[in-house]
């Protein structure tokens, strides 16, 4: 299976929704409190609905100047009969409904020329706030075109000031009423306690979360002519060493700059410790790291089962600190990604497969177990999208997210640790890399012209020959060049491995001690 590395370029924030203009007059109910705080219109009654009980006029000290009641052009209780009476809810001029497009009023108020209804006129959402013929409040977005990685939140501020408004007004509509419906009947209200509403019991998401939320970092990485993007990792040991992945620090290996950046807003300088193209993992120092470190918990990627629930912390489109669930869909899922340019090599892992929604800089994040231990390294996703790379198509999710397990990367850490380079198991022989469902085939020619079976190799001295073709290693089954070196990687060198094969009709099985090849080539 071939997939894309995620992780790179961040597309902008979706626009934000205009904010609703201020109520022109005050309600016929009271004047606004001073400070200013916005006053929401009351729902009106929907059709079929028990009718509200109808209100007293207001008193004559209080009545509005104008005609007197029951004159053409008065102000008629809600849904009161005679002429200039509000028209039914849902006739042309009617009270809009609540959070419907137009002008904000406060519920009864006239207009300030005295005319009825209100004006429309509010900006629809996503135009621009240009109004006239733009789509409805509420339709969906468009794409705008792609900034710079970290220049793309300003949309996202506005949404949630806008979302602040709204739910406030809201507040005081839902107040009033309680207020007005409450009056003389005697009825209380319960509010539970708030130990009761802010406890997270162990083992829940959002406990897990919590504890794993504050070890885990955002990864800007940037190369030297100004081109990077964000990515993900997490603490691997009080040291400062950052865990994530080859292709989210790429860009900064030679001489580019590369920070990371905590949850509650520290930012720290870092240098690339090592790096496994093959593998996808990689190893980043905090520059001067801080003395409270915690390491995030290392599980047993070789026990998860699969439906086990899985939590995956990243920062998808930039949007850091994200924390989402799935399960474990299947193991050993034969997995050769990359970033979809030219010049990109693929990478190879028999991948967990996961439903959490992984996305473009969630890479390099912790997938964790239901216990809020790591079980994987968010890697890759399988995408629907044309044309390769996340630079021009910028894929999402489709519920198809690919792990390293963390067996296979805490090796990889620790060499990349010790000696700055990657170290891989190998057998000794060259396979195709072409799509296959009937194995993996020993070429009959090696890279640049060397021998397919390496002279002395493991291979060699099981006996394998080119043409060979392996379908078996130990008891995972082999359907491609792809899938055995990534099951030969999940191993160490000087593991001993059996290796079936068939040679010419004949299937054969033999015992093998892998080898090593240090750095990648």
């Amino acid at each position: 299976m071939s997939t894309e590395n995620e992780g790179n370029a961040v597309p902008p924030a979706p626009s934000a929704p205009p904010v609703p203009v201020a109520s022109p007059a005050a309600s016929p109910q009271g004047s606004a409190p001073d400070g200013g705080s916005p006053t929401a219109p009351l729902p009106p009654v929907p059709q079929g609905s028990p009718a509200a009980p109808e209100q007293p006029p207001a008193p004559a000290a209080q009545a509005p100047a104008g005609p007197p009641q029951g004159a053409p052009d008065a102000q008629q209780p809600y849904g009161a009969p005679g002429a200039g009476a509000q028209p039914p809810y849902g006739t042309p001029g009617a009270q809009q409904p609540y959070g419907a497009p137009g002008a904000h009023q406060a519920y009864g108020a006239p207009a300030a020329d005295g005319s009825w209804p209100p004006p429309t006129g509010t900006p629809s959402y996503g135009d621009g706030g240009s109004g006239g013929d733009g789509a409805a409040w509420g339709s969906s977005y468009q794409q705008q075109p792609a900034p710079k990685p970290r220049n793309g939140r300003g949309g996202l501020v506005a949404a949630v000031l806008v979302a602040a408004l709204v739910a406030g007004g809201l507040g005081g509509g839902i107040g009033y009423t309680l207020a007005r419906d409450s009056d003389g009947s005697g009825s209380t209200t319960v509010s539970a306690s708030d130990g009761a509403q802010v406890k997270r019991a162990p083992g829940t998401i959002a406990n897990v979360a919590s504890k794993a939320l504050p070890s885990t970092v955002t990864i800007e990485a940037e190369s030297t002519s100004g081109e990077g993007g964000t990515g993900t990792g997490f603490v691997f040991d009080t040291q400062g060493h950052i865990v994530t992945n080859n292709h989210v620090v790429a860009d900064a290996v030679n001489g580019g700059k590369l920070t990371a950046t905590f949850p509650n807003g520290r930012k720290y300088d870092a240098e690339v410790v090592g790096h496994a193209q093959g593998y996808d993992v990689a190893v980043i120092k905090l520059r001067n790291a801080p003395s409270d470190l915690k390491p995030l918990a290392l599980g047993d990627s070789d026990k998860v089962a699969v439906g086990d629930e899985t939590i995956a912390i990243g920062a998808p489109f930039g949007l850091s600190n994200t924390v989402t669930t799935g399960i474990i869909s299947a193991k050993n899922r034969p997995v050769a990604s990359s970033d979809g340019s030219s010049s990109s090599k693929a990478s190879y892992m028999s991948a967990l497969q996961t439903d959490a929604s992984i996305n473009p800089g969630n890479s390099g994040g912790p997938l964790l177990n239901a216990g809020g231990a790591v079980i994987g390294i968010n890697s890759a996703i399988q995408s629907t999208g044309s044309g390769g790379g996340f630079g021009s198509g910028q894929s999402g999710s489709i519920g198809l997210g690919f792990a390293i397990p963390i067996n296979q990367a805490k090796y990889v850490a620790q060499q990349l640790i010790k000696s700055g380079k990657p170290v891989y198991a190998k057998i000794g022989a060259s396979v195709s890399l072409e799509d296959s469902t009937s194995g993996a085939k020993i070429t009959d020619q090696g890279a640049a012209g060397s021998a397919a079976v390496e002279s002395g190799g493991p291979a060699d001295k099981a006996g394998l020959k080119p043409g060979d073709v392996i379908t078996r290693l130990d008891d995972h089954v082999i359907d491609s060049g792809p899938t055995l070196i990534g099951e030969i990687w999940t191993h160490k060198p000087g593991d001993k491995v059996s290796v079936t094969y068939k040679r010419d009709g004949q299937e054969h099985t033999v015992d093998l001690t892998l080898g090593s090849r240090a750095g990648d080539s």
